[in-house]
């Protein structure tokens, strides 16, 4: 007797999201108009509560002590350069740095405002933070007001624009923040509330999603356990009656 055990294969359909394709073509093109006009690729969103708990000092106006410079923030750095400390000549030490340098052929400099919006661009390491600051000037709401760009922690204003990003230590990436550098008196708290960009530059926000997930997404075919294979039962053989011998006479 043979017990014969069936199975079947299925896949999975093509997953599509919900994204309008005409949605999502209107979001490169404008992508692409912006980066014709910048003459970079710039991207806009908006930045989560954890991740900008660090731009609470341009809301609630922290004082600088705020962003003293701690113990662990010198052990951190610190421990960042160890690898700094064998010694090496001052021409080997140029070699290795040209040779990186010309590995890296762009940066990417991410600009957060108090609003919690974040402001993403990329520039080639070559580049001046002076361009950053003349791009900044080209899309924030109020240009006319002097502002200027920090780091932290520590907080520390970037004042020597001249540097590339290279030489400025942004590659491959950084995160600056920015500020309005106007007085209380003069109406730095209505300068300080918002927007900080411009409707045209806002209107980029989530734009990239929008063109990366509209882009179907085939997955892989669901796997399924072997099926056992068939169960073959065995047929005794038959059992043989003894035969009495010829020779034998009872």
């Amino acid at each position: 007797m043979i017990v014969d055990v069936s199975s079947q294969f299925s896949l999975k359909r093509r997953r599509f999201t919900n994204i309008d394709p005409m949605e999502a073509e209107e979001a490169k093109a404008k992508l692409t108009a912006a980066k014709e006009k910048f003459g970079r690729e710039i991207r806009v969103f908006e930045t989560s509560a954890a991740s900008s708990s660090q731009t609470e000092e341009s809301v609630t106006e922290e004082t600088d002590e705020f962003f003293e410079f701690t113990a662990e923030d010198y052990y951190r750095i610190m421990n960042a350069k160890k690898e700094d400390k064998v010694l090496k000549t001052r021409k080997l030490k140029e070699a290795e740095q040209a040779a990186r340098r010309s590995r890296i052929t762009k940066t990417v400099i991410r600009v957060r405002f108090p609003d919690n919006h974040t402001l993403e661009a990329t520039f080639h390491p070559s580049e001046t933070v002076q361009s950053l600051v003349d791009l900044l000037t080209k899309v924030v709401a109020r240009p006319e007001l002097p502002f200027y760009i920090y780091t932290t922690p520590p907080k520390k204003q970037i004042k020597d624009t001249s540097q590339d990003f290279y030489s400025a230590g942004f590659v491959p990436g950084a995160i600056v923040y920015f500020s309005y550098n106007i007085p209380k008196a003069d109406g730095a708290s209505d300068a300080k509330s918002g927007p900080f960009l411009q409707e045209e530059i806002m209107s980029l926000k989530g734009l990239e999603l929008l063109t990366k997930h509209a882009e179907p997404v085939e997955s892989a075919p669901e796997t399924i356990p072997e099926a056992s294979p068939p169960v073959v039962q065995e047929k005794k053989p038959a059992e043989k009656k003894p035969v009495k011998p010829k020779w034998l006479k009872l």
